[in-house]
């Protein structure tokens, strides 16, 4: 039996769970549903546990505009996290309107009955269920749940210890008095180190190349105080503000003076690790700051963890695994009872979910994005996705609200679907983020493209995306509405096809 949805989203994860708030506040006549392939919300803090995991940016821009962050902890543990959304789902009533082990497959949209058609894989037997809806809303992420990007390293076989993946950490894996490598230095790699050094006999965090690190506590005073002398959400809001600001500053000057920012990093690096570890080997990319993401060191567990000499970096290339460890290229040889494989996230856009349009395959390579959360071509299709650059769910909420003002125009007018369609030719299609990490590299084709221009361009700024999603006119020269008289014939405001 087919259900049908005036809207249906993707992923219960912050983003889906924010989308769903804001539907519920902003068009209370909309019936709509989450699905999600896991039996619980939380998206990837309901799936990564492995130790120490936790937040990479601070949790009053991360968290939610319309639930207040009270933990003292700016960076949080995975665990606080989750709670926190489990919190926020249930306060609101989201909790309700979530299908748990929807493991959605296909959508397929008809131009004729101005819906999509969506089929998902329903519990254990993976029976095919079918829902219909006028709008689709993917908030699914970026990567794929079933596995992380594992290198195919040589002489694997050879290893007599364990291999682990962060995306797929065993639950009873002990590592007390363990010879840990961990290979990556992102910002999994410099939550793990950390924390397994606490029980391990050592650590070592094996990179091919530096990554800039910054050791930040988990808290602030001027935070705290905001926090402890104004009511929640009040405190939440300007704690929100002050962070955006940061976050922002700091970027742009980074970009715009590197070389001072890369002496000031190496200067904090230095006064954070002494002489226990060679900054200028271990600590100083190639790269420019920011042109790939800054790791936080919470409360600089990372340079303590060296100094003490409960784990170590090295810098080099796997030759191969041996019987007891790995060989580097250098000659050196790393002895491990256990190697922690943090090289990355296998990206995938879209849920990688298989579209069609009007019978029609599409791939969502083939487009590029408008305002960074709707595809040039496609009726009726968004997806939340955040900053490379600051918190998620900074943008995640902004296009939610957009989503929202879109509908609720669409019904004002009488308009059925809206097509974000690209008739400026001078607009050149580029890759989707100008950034150089390897995981994003390995996966940008199969993502959309972004335009050299206004509103095909993504600046990856709060402020800029404040006014082009929160206030911006919904009658824009790239939008095609389109809505059926009452023979049931398409009008439009423009006529493009799809392609």
């Amino acid at each position: 039996m087919t259900e049908h949805f005036d809207v249906l989203m993707v992923g219960a994860g912050l983003s889906g769970i924010d989308a769903g708030v804001r539907l519920s506040q902003n068009c209370p006549n909309k019936s709509w549903a989450i699905l999600d392939g896991r039996e619980n919300l939380g998206g990837t803090w309901d799936l990564f546990r492995y130790p120490g995991v936790r937040s990479d940016s601070d949790m009053y821009t991360l968290g939610f505009p319309f639930k207040a962050w009270d933990d003292r902890r700016a960076i949080a543990p995975g665990d606080v996290i989750l709670k926190y959304i489990n919190e926020a789902a249930k306060e609101f009533g989201v909790d309700k309107k979530i299908r748990y082990k929807h493991w959605v497959k296909r959508a397929d949209w008809s131009s004729d009955d101005s819906c999509w058609t969506v089929e998902a894989a329903v519990g254990s037997d993976k029976k095919v269920k079918i829902f219909t809806c006028n709008f689709l809303y993917m908030c699914s992420g970026y990567y794929s749940y079933k596995a992380g990007y594992m290198p195919e390293f040589p002489g694997l076989d050879e290893f007599k210890g364990q291999l682990i993946h962060p995306q797929k950490w065993p639950e009873a894996l002990d590592y007390t008095d363990k010879k840990v490598v961990v290979i990556g230095s992102g910002a999994t790699a410099i939550t793990i180190v950390p924390a397994m050094a606490e029980k391990a006999e050592k650590v070592t965090m094996l990179q091919r190349s530096p990554t800039y690190v910054l050791g930040l506590p988990d808290w602030d005073p001027i935070t705290e105080v905001i926090r402890l002398l104004l009511p929640g959400r009040l405190a939440s809001g300007i704690n929100r503000l002050k962070n955006v600001w940061l976050g922002v500053g700091f970027f742009q000057a980074a970009r715009r003076w590197p070389n001072a920012a890369r002496k000031l990093i190496r200067f904090h690096n230095k006064r954070q690790l002494g002489e226990s570890c060679d900054v200028d080997v271990h600590f100083n990319p190639q790269y420019n700051p920011w042109e790939e993401r800054i790791c936080i060191a919470a409360n600089s567990d990372l340079f303590k963890a060296i100094k003490s000499n409960r784990a170590d970096v090295v810098t080099d290339h796997i030759e191969t695994f041996t019987a007891d460890g790995i060989l580097l290229k250098s000659g050196e040889e790393i002895k491990a009872d256990i190697v922690v494989s943090a090289t990355g996230l296998d990206l995938v856009p879209l849920g990688d979910l298989k579209f069609s349009l009007d019978g029609e395959p599409w791939a969502p390579g083939d487009s590029m994005t408008y305002k960074g959360m709707m595809f040039s071509d496609v009726p009726n299709l968004a997806q939340a996705s955040g900053y490379t650059n600051s918190s998620w769910t900074l943008k995640c909420d902004l296009t939610s609200k957009y989503v929202c003002r879109l509908l609720n125009h669409m019904d004002a007018n009488g308009f059925q679907y809206c097509t974000p369609c690209n008739n400026d030719p001078s607009v050149e299609r580029l890759p989707f983020v100008d950034f150089s990490s390897g995981y994003i590299q390995r996966a940008i084709e199969k993502f959309p493209k972004q335009g050299s221009k206004a509103p095909w361009k993504l600046y990856q700024n709060y402020v800029l995306d404040i006014f082009a999603l929160g206030y911006g006119g919904m009658q824009d020269e790239a939008l095609v509405y389109t809505g059926v008289d009452s023979d049931n014939t398409s009008t439009e405001v423009k006529r493009r096809k799809f392609g």
